[in-house]
């Protein structure tokens, strides 16, 4: 069956958000036992170009593969499936399904289409070898904020045994893995056989000691387990001093408004409990209905007060099905396009302010591909020099900044 293997050519192209990324990941090792050639897309629905990109990059995929079978999953084909329908050779399993083999040979086995000798003959989405490796704690969420589709999409939160997590790092470890990071819908929500998510990080820290780096993705900051995890990262230095926070707004009537659970308060108390050695990073949606430019404001202010570092932020986008898709006093896009560059620039400043302030430092680095690195703080570090491996640990010494990169030699 190994040698069969090497003949499968599984191409796949991920959209969207982290957890798409490994889950793809293991769709690709599920259909390489099975399939021995085909195309898998794992769309992504969190905004409606998010979806149009979907269904553009399938398209042209089909036109340029017809005698290729595609395989559309994730939430763009779960929430507007007919999109998909329509494309020749593109076969549609939804995310109740994406990890079951049998929906794909089943699918595969009852298309339209004639695959009996399937051909790849066009594609060019490079897939980047992962310097670290992602592990899923949970899946779906239980929240109902008003303008997420995702949990829509994905479901009720499900957390997984922590015995599976453990033996993922194992293999994680075995591959030559030096950097995990646990990733789910709402990583904060789990809760499985009496852990609560800091209880796994612990737990993996010290069950699998060659764990050399550890992160954790997006957190609800209404989460108490935040000030857990900043005492883990304060006490372990395998803990990764940068956490990433599922914001949306700085405004208390914005996140009112969006049903979310956390207030600006509460980002304050958690930059003073964390200090000036852990950095954070912010999603943000600008424009939801009724965001006023006083709103907006103090979304700005509590950025300049805080400091993330950096802030994906991007214009709101109503979704059919949420309740923010029906809300009045719609912002125009033009406004929205503002606020994202207004927001973003303050996050530069900040991360410029505390790049500077770490100049002439020697720090571990995880390289990536082509010499690019990662520091603790999840900042781009250009190595000049030798060439160095991927998934190496190694220090450098930064030398300079060049755009949003750190420009380093190794010690």
């Amino acid at each position: 069956m190994q040698e069969e293997n090497k003949k499968n050519n599984i191409k796949t192209l991920s959209m969207g958000c982290r957890l798409n990324a490994l889950e793809t990941e293991k769709i690709q090792k599920l259909l390489t036992s099975v399939i021995d050639e085909a195309i898998l897309v794992n769309t992504c629905a969190v905004t409606a170009e998010a979806e149009r990109q979907s269904g553009q990059t399938i398209r042209k995929l089909s036109r340029e593969n017809p005698n290729a079978p595609i395989f559309v999953t994730g939430c763009a084909a779960t929430r507007n499936p007919e999109l998909f329908y329509k494309i020749p050779n593109a076969i549609v399993i939804p995310n109740k399904d994406k990890m079951n083999l049998n929906a794909y040979t089943e699918a595969l086995s009852t298309a339209p289409c004639n695959f009996i000798t399937p051909h790849i003959v066009h594609f060019n989405h490079h897939a980047q070898q992962l310097s670290k490796q992602l592990i899923q704690v949970q899946n779906g969420c239980n929240h109902k904020c008003a303008y997420c589709v995702t949990r829509l999409l994905r479901g009720p939160a499900f957390s997984f045994p922590y015995s599976d997590i453990l033996q993922d790092a194992k293999e994680a470890i075995l591959n030559g893995f030096n950097e995990i990071v646990l990733t789910g819908v709402d990583t904060a929500s789990y809760f499985r056989d009496g852990k609560l998510i800091s209880d796994v990080c612990k737990a993996l820290l010290h069950d699998a000691p060659e764990i050399r780096r550890l992160r954790i993705s997006s957190m609800d900051p209404a989460s108490p387990e935040i000030f857990k995890l900043i005492d883990l990262i304060k006490a372990d230095p395998r803990m990764m001093p940068h956490m990433h926070l599922s914001m949306q707004s700085g405004s208390d009537d914005i996140l009112n408004a969006m049903h979310r659970r956390h207030n600006s308060d509460t980002v304050r108390r958690i930059s003073q409990y964390a200090g000036d050695k852990i950095t954070f990073s912010w999603d943000i949606i600008c424009g939801f209905p009724g965001e006023t430019d006083k709103n907006f404001q103090e979304t700005l202010e509590l950025a300049q007060e805080t400091c993330p570092i950096k802030i994906h932020a991007f214009p709101f986008s109503a979704r059919p099905g949420t309740e923010a898709f029906s809300m009045t006093n719609q912002i125009d896009k033009n406004t929205a396009k503002k606020r994202v560059k207004l927001i973003s620039s303050i996050s530069d400043v900040n991360r410029l302010r505390f790049m500077k302030s770490n100049l002439g430092q020697t720090v571990s680095v995880l390289v990536e591909e082509n010499n690019i690195a990662r520091t603790p703080h999840d900042i781009n570090v250009k190595i000049q020099g030798t060439k160095i491996s991927p998934r190496t640990i190694c220090s450098v010494k930064l030398n300079g900044i060049s755009g949003e990169d750190y420009m380093a030699s190794p010690i």
